[in-house]
């Protein structure tokens, strides 16, 4: 279990709705991505085109996606909530 992602400064960077970015990698499946867009349908509804890159041995990827976030406990949400896929190592 990933440790929530909480008091972050977000809102003091950003104005709310915003596109945001998030880099999530985790060990290559082949259901990694479609974990990461489950989760993140029940948090933040939207059409994804997720951007997957293998590692160079093919062990890990990344997923690279763009949600529309409303607030900087949206982001924190994200970050938790995507944190506590098993197969995902990183939420950047």
């Amino acid at each position: 279990m990933v440790q929530p992602v909480k008091n972050t400064k977000f809102d003091e960077y950003l104005e709310f709705p915003c596109p945001f970015t998030f880099k999530i990698m985790g060990l290559a499946n082949v259901n990694l991505t479609d974990q990461i867009l489950a989760k993140l349908q029940t948090i933040a509804p939207g059409d994804y085109a997720p951007k997957v890159k293998p590692s160079s041995k093919g062990t890990y990827e990344s997923v690279t996606l763009v949600a529309t976030v409303t607030s900087k406990e949206h982001i924190e949400q994200i970050y938790t909530e995507i944190g506590n896929i098993e197969d995902v190592r990183y939420v950047l």
